[in-house]
């Protein structure tokens, strides 16, 4: 059996953790310090393909559509995205830490078919919050898939986006009838309940690491409501 070749390093930033990006054949892995297990891992990304295709379901039809989506990771739910939406549409990534980026453009990028490569696509490196912070109707679809789940595991700061706070600025973001889709590692009952506080009418779906089987996942989809 191939033995896992290490391709790259780096810090997660104000944090002490620090992901490693990893090749074994045509198998690819990310891991983070302290955590058992792949992060990411390129044969297994089921339910990052779905978190696009149920958040931007309703977009095909819409035109001059905005996406945004919290956390490149391997491309794969930017790339499902580029094609669920129309070719006249713009779909903005934000990514924390650069050498995720330059792992995309690199080697990694081939998993996903290249997805940073496509004319629709724009990169924002920093904080995703940095986009959702504002009463401006910006998107069409919000597609947040930056931790674990609503509880910010890889990141402090990103509990912020799981807060009242944080739901409140969002909702202000999308447009009419916008979706916020996040991806969680498995349900989360008190997330659902700050959803419905804010507004949102939300649907709660499990899905596959892949295709009839692997780790279950769940997709928070919140449609922003008139208030």
């Amino acid at each position: 059996m191939n033995r896992w070749t290490k391709l790259g390093r780096t810090n997660i930033p104000n944090s002490d953790a620090e992901l490693t990006l990893s090749q074994r054949g045509d198998e690819f892995s990310i891991r983070i310090s302290g955590v058992g297990g792949d992060l990411m891992n390129s044969r297994a990304y089921g339910s990052e393909v779905a978190l696009a295709e149920l958040g931007c379901g309703r977009l095909e039809s819409v035109d001059d559509a905005r996406v945004l989506v919290g956390g490149l990771g391997m491309g794969f739910t930017l790339a499902a995205a580029l094609r669920t939406v129309p070719e006249n549409a713009r779909v903005t990534v934000a990514e924390l830490i650069p050498d995720v980026v330059e792992w995309n453009r690199g080697p990694l990028g081939e998993c996903a078919g290249q997805p940073l490569q496509d004319p629709r696509t724009q990169i924002h490196l920093g904080d995703v919050k940095e986009l959702l912070i504002g009463d401006k109707l910006r998107f069409d679809a919000i597609l947040l898939d930056v931790d674990n789940g609503p509880e910010g595991l890889t990141h402090s700061d990103n509990q912020w986006l799981y807060s009242l706070e944080g739901l409140e600025d969002i909702f202000h973001t999308l447009r009419p009838e916008g979706i916020l889709a996040v991806w969680s590692a498995g349900p989360d009952s008190m997330f659902t309940i700050r959803l419905k506080k804010i507004g949102f009418k939300v649907d709660v779906r499990t899905v596959r690491a892949r295709p009839g089987k692997g780790s279950r996942h769940t997709i928070f989809l919140a449609q922003k409501t008139r208030r």
